[in-house]
């Protein structure tokens, strides 16, 4: 009888400390490690991508830095580590607690917020395809705005391949709009965003699909950006943010702190002009839009 209840204890001790541990924040665990893990995915220039034996850049990065100095405000002295991720592992990661933030690309949908949580927007984009300058003249009617150079052919269109990377939101997108139609469009998955590019080139694929802004970073990289063209028309809302561990608002609390304080600041616009070029004026006010004041 003792026996069973010393069992009995043992087991109800290690739920108490298994709940504990489940209860506690963000920020107490960064006390005790000591360490704050930031995921990146890699292959989403201009927002995270890195070279061999080099630290992470980007965009998405580059504000995550800025969470990191907040955080370093209510932490002291905590480090950072910087843990490569893909779009496959990165939310299941940061359930776990393997990351504690998740920086890059990264859009923010209600099946994700599912398994994380998510900051503030920090950027607003939507799909496109990035397109040969021979490419099908249906697929330049749907997202060039300007007239097909030649009569749309419907045969061609049926028996088109389209890429994308494997994993993402612009996937799961096309493939629930070619189960809801009869046609033999073929969609091809890659691994990453140069695969796609790469059989773009060589004709292996009509077209690639991504997120606007993505593609335009994706074209520079081209053996001949001329011969590209990215897609004026969006068929996708895509607001990008950190994901970070779901039902921890003061964890939150601080990563929202962090980006709109740094929103406000004369650093922003620079930061924007850094990645977008030209561009950023138009993206600083549509941020600013949707910052949280």
């Amino acid at each position: 009888m003792a026996k069973h209840m010393r069992w009995l204890l043992l087991v109800g001790l290690a739920v108490c400390m298994q709940a504990s541990a489940a209860s506690a924040g963000t920020l107490d665990t960064l006390r005790e490690r000591g360490t704050l893990r930031i995921g990146y995915v890699v292959d989403e220039a201009p927002f995270s991508s890195s070279k061999p034996d080099a630290k992470p850049t980007g965009y998405a990065v580059d504000l995550c830095g800025k969470v990191a100095d907040e955080i370093e405000h209510v932490v002291p002295q905590v480090k950072r580590e910087y843990v490569e991720m893909t779009l496959a592992n990165g939310f299941d990661s940061v359930k776990s607690g393997q990351v504690d933030l998740l920086c890059g690309a990264v859009t923010v949908n209600l099946e994700r917020r599912e398994i994380v949580d998510f900051s503030q927007p920090i950027f607003l984009t939507g799909a496109s395809a990035l397109l040969r300058r021979d490419s099908p003249d249906y697929l330049q009617s749907l997202f060039l705005d300007k007239p097909a150079p030649r009569a749309v052919s419907q045969n061609l269109a049926s028996t088109s391949v389209i890429g994308v990377r494997a994993n993402t939101t612009t996937d799961a997108i096309l493939r629930k709009a070619q189960s809801t139609e009869i046609s033999k469009t073929r969609i091809a998955d890659f691994n990453t965003h140069e695969e796609g590019l790469k059989a773009l080139e060589e004709h292996k694929i009509d077209a690639y699909f991504a997120d606007q802004v993505l593609l335009m970073s994706l074209a520079k990289r081209a053996h001949n950006p001329s011969s590209l063209e990215v897609g004026d028309r969006l068929f996708t809302h895509e607001p990008y943010a950190i994901a970070l561990r779901r039902d921890d608002g003061d964890f939150r609390l601080v990563v929202d702190r962090a980006l709109t304080d740094f929103y406000l600041s004369d650093g922003f616009l620079p930061l924007l002009q850094t990645y977008f070029g030209s561009d950023a004026p138009m993206l600083h006010t549509q941020i600013m839009m949707e910052h949280v004041p």
